[in-house]
């Protein structure tokens, strides 16, 4: 009766998105009652069993999407996202052009949410094609890539940060982790594959021909851009060896405080204000717009992360967690291969990445905990099921194709194509760090 429930609440959610084009939020609780009922959970328990999930689920990440999405929007706004990716055009020369790609989607989608992202690098793309005189396609798939990679496998990130929440992971381990893992895969699904798609040609509609960048003069500087954008990861990752190597005593506990996701994101949200608004001229009314319309974009994120803790707290009060694990015992796969795979059915069915990631976690988490599985690793290889073969039922892959004017059979070759690259290395990366560490 336990699968029963656990798929028939799955396949709820399924139909109800993709189908009934329901909110994920709405098809997340819905999916939450019928598991309840058919779990036999106490009718007066069930909202508040939901409303427990919920809170859970959004107190330990809250401040951290909400104050990163700030973050993302005030580099973006500033001109650092635009002086980062000429910056490194310049460093690479026309020869290592798409290696630069890759790095700039790398590097920008670290504080930049995907569909800002992808919103904001695809005028540049076309741009710098136009400038260099090359296929825009083959500059497009290394930046995108990168983009990609970031929002599945590294916090701040929605999906990896409320993975590492679930699974009781750390967050700046987590980091370091899905960049050993990430760089890697970025070169095979960017720049490698790239070679082979150089003759896909674009016909992108007027509506999307981009207009040329502001004056420089008029960005911060390639200094104030890259500290700013890459503050998080410095803090994260050094908070990290500091804590490994520390003895004790009030030293630690300054560095674990400073090292703390919510400290970090909300200094480098200070550090950022002043060195990339304040000084550029902007009030801080002006800021203070931007930030208004960063909580508005993410909260519709937000939601979604709130209904898959419903759900997996009405798994765990219903036992499903226990017996599920019991179940998943007797399957002959490593839990990180089966991670891997039920974040990919779901991905597959329903076309959202973090959807996909949150469901896969809610039916892990007991897995885990019973093979002592590192949370770390758990919150990669599900990251990397997230992302496999994106097609009709995502945005992403229509954004795709509409802004570069392609066809679906060249958007299936190239986009597709690409999100599965990204899937099967990001695993198989993992499987070999897993093995070392």
């Amino acid at each position: 009766m336990t699968l029963i429930a656990i798929l028939a609440a799955v396949l709820l959610l399924i139909i109800a998105i993709s189908v009934g084009r329901v909110h994920p939020f709405i098809a997340f609780v819905a999916a939450s009652i019928t598991a309840a009922l058919l779990l036999g959970l106490p009718l007066e328990k069930i909202v508040p069993t939901i409303e427990a999930g919920i809170g859970a689920m959004l107190g330990p990440i809250a401040i951290i999407l909400v104050v990163g999405a700030m973050f993302g929007k005030l580099v973006a706004d500033s001109g650092a996202a635009r002086r980062i990716a000429d910056t490194l055009f310049g460093w690479s020369g026309q020869r290592f052009i798409s290696i630069a790609m890759a790095a700039t989607g790398f590097m920008v989608g670290i504080p930049l949410f995907y569909n800002v992202g992808f919103v904001l690098l695809v005028p540049l793309i076309f741009s710098i094609a136009h400038r260099a005189q090359m296929p825009v396609v083959y500059l497009a798939i290394p930046m995108l890539a990168g983009l990609s990679i970031a929002h599945g496998f590294l916090p701040p990130h929605p999906s990896p940060t409320a993975l590492v929440a679930q699974f009781g992971a750390d967050i700046g381990r987590t980091l370091v982790l899905g960049l050993i893992v990430g760089i890697p895969t970025l070169a095979i699904a960017g720049p490698l594959f790239a070679m082979s798609i150089r003759g896909v040609i674009a016909r992108p509609p007027a509506l999307f021909t981009p207009t040329e960048p502001a004056d420089p003069v008029a960005q911060p500087s390639a200094l104030r851009s890259f500290t700013c954008a890459l503050l998080p990861v410095a803090l994260l990752t050094l908070a990290t060896i500091v804590q490994n190597g520390a003895a004790g005593g009030s030293a630690e506990a300054a560095v674990t405080l400073l090292g703390n996701p919510t400290v970090v994101m909300l200094i480098a949200l200070i550090v950022a204000t002043i060195l990339l608004a304040t000084t550029q001229g902007h009030t801080l009314a002006q800021v203070g717009r931007g930030q208004a319309q960063a909580v508005t974009d993410i909260g519709g994120i937000l939601l979604i992360i709130a209904g898959a803790g419903a759900l997996k707290q009405v798994f765990v009060a219903g036992g499903a967690d226990v017996a599920l694990a019991t179940q998943l015992n007797s399957i002959p796969l490593p839990p990180l291969l089966l991670g891997w795979m039920l974040a990919m059915t779901i991905r597959v069915a329903l076309g959202s990445a973090t959807v996909a990631g949150l469901t896969a976690a809610s039916i892990m988490q007991p897995m885990v905990a019973a093979h002592q599985a590192d949370g770390s690793l758990m919150v990669l290889a599900i990251g990397a099921g997230s992302l496999m073969f994106s097609h009709v039922n995502d945005s992403g892959f229509w954004m795709f194709k509409e802004y570069f004017g392609l066809t679906l059979k060249q958007t299936f070759r190239t986009w597709s194509l690409m999100e599965t690259l990204v899937g099967v290395f990001g695993l198989i990366f993992t499987m070999m760090l897993s093995a070392v560490i």
